[in-house]
């Protein structure tokens, strides 16, 4: 009967890796759909060229930092190539590792976000080798990792608002701010002017694909179908989704006088963000404020940026980083004491009685992770301009960087209209 039940749970995961995995797809199409046409092909592209840079990567020694033996908490020692022994009981080491992986190759598809359509396709292999071989499994071992130092003071983050979003959205942020705005966002004033994506159709397909994704995502974090808690975890998932996205129509609505649809779709993914750490904490009305208020701060940040100067093309920092802060938050106000004995994992919040000790354990989290991610981003980031330089030139980035990387359009019929031009690779 246990091998049995061993089974289950090692099938489960393995959908749950799929389901994540399959995110990639739904992540191609909405950063292609919300940049411009001339990029659809290099953006689209990156995401496939990322997937396979961070499986090798992960392999090799993320997976061994993030999960091997801790050292005094902040790293791990051990585990490269996967040279890790099989635990008795546990599901399969292969199985988890492809978990994991997909999740480490969510969190980089973030931080892609802040690069889009400026930066020269060798940053993105470079950095994203760094990422995944520093960055990323650093703050996974601090938050999941058996000794890690956040994992023992009780940090609730069920399935990553902090190790997975803020993570990417903060190396997006970085990126974002050293690359500059693109050509044309801001007028010599410094208002910001509207560059559209080519095709919203593509946005609302790949965030239903990545809503979908998300119930491996945080679900398959249970590791078990045993007493179904799955099931639970799925159901605070989509209502703090819901939630995000009518919240974010609503506010956009009121704020600008319009039912702006890229805004409902980042409230959709910044509630799918807030709840990924509460997922397993916070009862469902809890996870309907929780997906609420992320939805409305995305709107609002969203826009605020933008006014600064800050040009995020898919918008990652709010929809990842500040939903990622607000729902590591939540379960310090929201953790609720059965949900916290079942999980075994920190202590009930503020409005249960709980004292703020968890939301000084959360907020810890978050600022630990924020500043050892924008930092060590920004050193990599630093050296990649001196050396190589980040930006691709004024007339590559004019032309498109479907053209000038790869040689050919994404939509070479449709371009070769607009522009007069039948330029591709010569055979």
């Amino acid at each position: 009967m246990e091998n049995a039940l061993l089974s289950i749970d090692a099938l489960w995961v393995m959908l749950s890796a799929i389901l994540v995995i399959f995110m990639q797809a739904g992540f191609a199409l909405l950063e292609a759909g919300s940049t411009r046409m001339k990029n659809a092909g290099h953006v689209a592209g990156k995401q496939l060229l990322s997937f396979s840079l961070v499986g090798l990567v992960f392999w090799a020694v993320g997976y061994g930092i993030a999960f091997g033996d801790s050292l005094n908490g902040f790293l791990g020692t051990s585990g490269w190539l996967l040279n890790l022994p099989q635990a008795e009981g546990e599901v399969p080491l292969e199985i988890f590792f492809l978990f994991q992986m997909a999740f480490a190759a969510v969190s980089a598809a973030i931080a892609w976000g802040g690069f889009a359509e400026r930066a020269k396709l060798g940053v993105y292999i470079i950095f994203g080798i760094l990422f995944t071989a520093i960055i990323y499994p650093v703050v996974a071992h601090w938050i999941w990792g058996d000794g890690g130092w956040l994992a023992e003071a009780g940090k609730q983050d069920f399935a990553g608002s902090t190790v997975v979003h803020l993570t990417g959205g903060v190396a997006a942020l970085v990126a974002t701010l050293m690359l500059g705005p693109r050509i044309g966002k801001y007028t010599s004033d410094g208002k910001p002017n509207a560059i559209p994506g080519h095709n919203q159709v593509y946005t609302v397909l790949g965030v239903a694909i990545i809503w979908l994704g998300w119930f491996g995502f945080n679900p398959g974090s249970t590791l078990s179908v045993a007493d179904g808690f799955f099931g639970y975890v799925a159901l605070t998932t989509y209502l703090a989704a819901a939630a995000g996205a009518l919240a974010a129509l609503g506010t956009v609505k009121l704020a600008l006088g319009k039912a702006d649809v890229p805004m409902m779709l980042n409230g959709v993914l910044a509630g799918l963000v807030a709840i990924t750490a509460a997922c397993a904490f916070v009862e469902p009305w809890a996870a309907v404020i929780v997906g609420a208020i992320a939805g409305s701060l995305t709107v609002f940040t969203s826009v605020y940026f933008e006014k600064k100067g800050i040009d995020d093309p898919i918008y990652a920092f709010s929809v990842h980083g500040i939903a990622g802060i607000w729902g590591t938050l939540s379960t310090g106000f929201f953790a609720s004491p059965r949900l916290v004995e079942i999980t075994e994992t920190g202590q009930p919040g503020l409005f249960y009685g709980g004292g703020i000790h968890q939301l000084i354990v959360q907020a810890e989290g978050v600022l630990a992770a924020g500043a050892f991610v924008g930092v060590t981003s920004f050193i990599i980031l630093w050296i990649l301009n001196k050396t190589m330089g980040l930006r691709v030139t004024e007339e590559d980035e004019v032309m498109g960087l479907d053209l000038s990387e790869h040689g050919t359009y994404g939509y070479p019929e449709q371009m070769a209209q607009e522009t007069g031009s039948s330029q591709g690779p010569t055979v």
